[in-house]
């Protein structure tokens, strides 16, 4: 597993424990710390998720509204948890970190998907997030 696939899943993991709770009952920061300790003690990335973090958090209602203009059958909290949380991260690295190429991105989703969410949510995840590149390549952006 490379290093960029470690951090993604655990900032969903982090994502995950943020939404599961209640959001706001939950400090970030203590949660990324918590995931890093059960599941990467050893990791040395911490930046890169950090970032992935950060930002998704900076445009989460964008993000959102995003998700729920493109998911059009799934009211956002009908969304489980787990695949939520993998199209923020994909709608983040898509649309807002000019870093990571679009497809990069999209691939990275689907197959985070794949390993924990329910078995359709490989194919759920890459519609979502291949209307939203479709979209953006109509637009030339």
């Amino acid at each position: 597993m490379s290093n960029r696939h470690l951090a993604r899943t655990i900032a969903m993991q982090s994502l995950f424990l943020w939404d599961f709770n209640g959001k706001q009952n939950v400090n970030i920061e203590q949660a990324i710390k918590d995931v890093f300790a059960n599941f990467a003690p050893q990791f040395n990335d911490q930046g890169f998720v950090q970032g992935v973090i950060a930002g998704t958090m900076e445009h989460i209602d964008e993000i959102d509204g995003y998700i729920t203009k493109y998911a059009t059958e799934w009211p956002l909290d009908q969304i489980t948890i787990v695949d939520r949380n993998i199209l923020r991260i994909g709608v983040y690295e898509l649309l807002f970190n000019d870093d990571i190429p679009a497809k990069v991105a999209i691939n990275e989703a689907i197959e985070i998907a794949k390993t924990f969410g329910s078995e359709a949510s490989g194919k759920f995840v890459n519609g979502v997030l291949g209307a939203i590149y479709k979209d953006l390549e109509k637009k030339g952006e």
